[in-house]
């Protein structure tokens, strides 16, 4: 009874080792892919420089790829958004303003010129602080993938087109008046729209 004791107990440690290196080899392998979820399966250019698994951050130093990082990247990220909301506020504001200046301007105030000159360098300083807080945000963890069209790819889409408008409006703010005016209003247009889309 005795030996058939120790051999079902020998035999018993020998499973129970075999299944604790099982174990340990599956949480080895399981390793890397809890690191790879630490990051989005996609994520857009500006970030993937900065952000991304060989990312700038990552190669310094500077960001090391962990779960405690991550989440302090995460307060990053909120922080940043909540600053591209309040900007993007502050500069449809700002383009109120210089559509009203602008206006004046055409119809004859010509002494209004450096301050419409001036309130679009601001506007213009607010705009692309406002893009960058959002191009340049920490990923979120994961990329939420929905079907159909919301508000959120609603925004992107305005996005590359007051972006472009913007950058029209700054080239031909002293070569072409009238081209100057149609790429402003595109730009204050969609970027309204832009702003009350994300908003409702």
């Amino acid at each position: 009874m005795k030996k058939l004791f120790y051999l079902y107990l020998f035999f018993s440690l020998g499973l129970f080792s075999q299944e604790r290196d099982a174990l340990l080899d599956e949480l080895f392998e399981a390793e890397p892919t809890v690191a790879e979820t630490l990051l989005p399966e996609k994520m857009i250019f500006t970030q993937s420089i900065f952000w991304g698994k060989n990312g700038l951050f990552r190669k310094t130093g500077i960001s090391k790829l962990s779960l405690a990082q991550r989440e302090k990247e995460l307060k990053v990220r909120n922080v940043m958004l909540k600053s591209h909301q309040v900007i993007g506020y502050l500069t449809l504001a700002g383009m109120v303003a210089q559509g009203i200046l602008g206006g004046r301007l055409y119809n004859g105030a010509g002494h209004l010129y450096e301050t419409h000159k001036k309130m679009g360098e601001i506007v213009t300083i607010a705009y692309f602080t406002g893009a960058g807080m959002s191009l340049f945000s920490p990923p979120p963890l994961v990329r939420k993938k929905v079907k159909g069209f919301n508000s959120i790819k609603a925004h992107k889409l305005l996005a590359y087109i007051h972006f472009s408008g913007m950058i029209a409006t700054n080239a031909w703010s002293d070569s072409d008046t009238d081209l100057h005016k149609y790429a402003a209003y595109t730009t204050f247009a969609s970027y309204a729209t832009a702003v009350l889309v994300f908003k409702f």
